[in-house]
C-alpha cells in the first residue's frame, strides 16, 4: 500500500494530504534516469570512439582496397610510360632514321592540357594525394600516345612510299668519277680562292674538264634554271620531294628547263667556270627542309665502303674551294 504523505497547513491549522500531480511524477522520474542517460550517453561515446562500427570498419577496408589499386594503377603506369618511351625511341633513332625523316617534334608530346582547377574535385579526400597524382600521369600518357599515333601515321606513310622515296633521294655523284680524283673541296670552312679568307663551303667541288656531263642524282623535277654572273653562275636546282633538293652551279650548260621531269642518271648539264668560279668545276649542293647538308652523306648508292671512306677524308681536307 503506497504511503501517504501529508503536509502542514498554518492556516487551518492541520495536515492535509500532499497531492502530487503527474507533471511532478515525471520530472522526479527525469531526474532519477538523467544520471543514467547521461552515463549511457558517455560510454556509447567512448565505446564508440574505440571500437569502430560495423559501418566504419566496412569503410576502413574499401579505403585499403582503394589504397592497395591506387598503388598497383601507379605500377601499371609506370609500366605503360616504359613502353611508350622506348617506342618513343625507336620512332626517333630506328623508323624515322631508316625513312631519312625529322624527329617527330619534343613539343608536340608535350602539349598541355587541363587547367589549374583540373583536379579539384578530387580533392578533400583521404586518397586525394594519390587520385590527383594518377589522373595527371594517366593524361601525360593520352597525350604521349596520341603524339606517338600521329608519328606512326607519318611513318607508315613513308613505309608506303618507300620506293618512291629511295628513287628520289640524291644518292649517287652528279659526275663520273670512277677513280675518286675529282673530289677537290668538300663542306665546311674553306679557303675562299679570290678573297683568301676563311668561308663557309656550303657544297663539295669536282673538278673536271669544260663541258663534262653532270647528272641528277636523284629522280626529281627540275625547281629553276638560273644564269647568274657571279654567285653560282649557271646552275640546275632539282626538287626530289621528300624535302630534298640539290644544286649543279658553274654550269657552262644546261639540257633541262623548268618543270622537267627527272630520273637518277639523266644528263642535266654540262660542267663549267661561270658565275664566282676561278676553274672549271661542279660545285654540288645538298638541302634538307631548306637546310643545306654535306652531300658526302649522299654517294652510297655508287660507291663501295672502302671508296666512301677515301671520298670521306677527301672532302674533309681543308684546301681551296674554287668558288
Amino acid at each position: 500500500m503506497k504511503k501517504q504523505k501529508f503536509r502542514y497547513n498554518p492556516e487551518t491549522l492541520s495536515y492535509v494530504p500532499v497531492e502530487v500531480t503527474w507533471g511532478q511524477r515525471i520530472l522526479r522520474g527525469l531526474l532519477v534516469l538523467a544520471p543514467a542517460i547521461v552515463l549511457g550517453v558517455i560510454f556509447q561515446v567512448l565505446f564508440s570512439a574505440i571500437f569502430p562500427s560495423a559501418e566504419e570498419k566496412k569503410l576502413e577496408r574499401e579505403n585499403a582496397f582503394l589504397n592497395e589499386q591506387l598503388d598497383v594503377m601507379n605500377e601499371d603506369m609506370a609500366l605503360m610510360t616504359a613502353v611508350i618511351s622506348d617506342l618513343e625511341k625507336r620512332d626517333n633513332e630506328i623508323y624515322r632514321v631508316v625513312f631519312n625523316a625529322d624527329r617527330f617534334p619534343d613539343h608536340m608530346r608535350e602539349l598541355g592540357t587541363g587547367g589549374t582547377d583540373e583536379h579539384d574535385h578530387l580533392k578533400g579526400f583521404d586518397v586525394s594525394e594519390k587520385l590527383i597524382s594518377n589522373s595527371k600521369k594517366i593524361k601525360e600518357l593520352q597525350k604521349r600516345i596520341y603524339a606517338q599515333s600521329i608519328s606512326f601515321d607519318e611513318v607508315i606513310k613513308l613505309a608506303k612510299e618507300k620506293e618512291k622515296m629511295l628513287a628520289c633521294i640524291p644518292a649517287i655523284q652528279p659526275i663520273a668519277n670512277e677513280d675518286l680524283t675529282r673530289l677537290s673541296s668538300g663542306y665546311g670552312f674553306r679557303i675562299d680562292p679570290i678573297y683568301k679568307t676563311q668561308k663557309m663551303h656550303w657544297g663539295i667541288d669536282f673538278t673536271a674538264e669544260t663541258g663534262t656531263n653532270v647528272y641528277a642524282s636523284g629522280n626529281g623535277v627540275v625547281k629553276d634554271v638560273e644564269e647568274k654572273l657571279w654567285g653560282y653562275g649557271t646552275s640546275v636546282i632539282i626538287d626530289h620531294g621528300f624535302g630534298y633538293t640539290t644544286r649543279y652551279a658553274h654550269l657552262s650548260g644546261y639540257t633541262v628547263k623548268k618543270g622537267d621531269k627527272i630520273t637518277r642518271g639523266q644528263l642535266i648539264g654540262y660542267v663549267g667556270s661561270s658565275g664566282k668560279s676561278t676553274a672549271p668545276h661542279l660545285h654540288y649542293e645538298v638541302e634538307k627542309n631548306g637546310v643545306k647538308i654535306n652531300p658526302i652523306h649522299f654517294f652510297h648508292s655508287d660507291v663501295n665502303s672502302e671508296e666512301y671512306e677515301r671520298l670521306l677524308e677527301m672532302s674533309n681536307s681543308a684546301n681551296q674551294t674554287f668558288d
